[in-house]
């Protein structure tokens, strides 16, 4: 069998083969049938898929790359699906529904959005530019100003301390939650 994706070097840490290769098999039997079924596999399945690392794996550029792709396929599919059943009308009230939930966070003020990480090394992504990023989430819902799903997704930000930080994990569920949102609505 030949390689799904180029390998990271042997001196190089890169995704496990074996992991990789039966995630995206499984992937693509689900996506194959039919109808999409999410209890099988779904585009949240997609995101949080995680590979060990070993020397000589996939290369993890290559294999997060696919992964996003797979994201987004799966996602529009079920969109599809729901659509053809429900209705549009019936879709973005769906959508409506899920941008609610995660409206009162951005009215908090800036700074106090999330908690702060805890211990003395407690360290997490910088809150000002996090900030930043959920104003342009605010103005999208609010005005309609552009912001895609790969914007956050691919949002990086640089690490503080204290007060000056939000929890790592906390703020990575929150935009996870709003890129889903936007794809829905893309």
């Amino acid at each position: 069998m030949s390689d799904l994706f180029p390998r990271g070097g042997f001196a190089r840490l890169g995704y496990a083969v074996r992991q990789v290769d039966d995630f995206f098999a499984q992937a693509r039997a689900v996506y194959e049938r039919p109808v999409l079924e999410e209890s099988q596999m779904s585009a949240l399945d997609v995101r949080r898929a995680a590979f060990d690392l070993k020397r000589g794996g996939y290369a993890t550029r290559a294999v997060d790359e696919a992964l996003d792709r797979l994201e987004v396929a799966f996602a529009t599919r079920a969109r599809e699906q729901f659509v053809r059943t429900h209705g549009h009308d019936a879709w973005m009230r769906v959508l409506a529904e899920r941008a609610q939930v995660l409206y009162p966070r951005l009215r908090r003020p800036r700074g106090e959005r999330f908690a702060h990480p805890t211990g003395l090394l407690g360290k997490g992504y910088n809150a000002a530019q996090v900030d930043a990023m959920l104003e342009r989430l605010t103005a999208f819902f609010d005005t309609g100003a552009p912001l895609s799903p790969e914007e956050l997704r691919a949002a990086l930000f640089t690490r503080s301390g204290g007060k000056k930080a939000y929890s790592e994990r906390v703020v990575d569920v929150y935009l996870a939650r709003a890129a889903d949102i936007l794809q829905g609505a893309a």
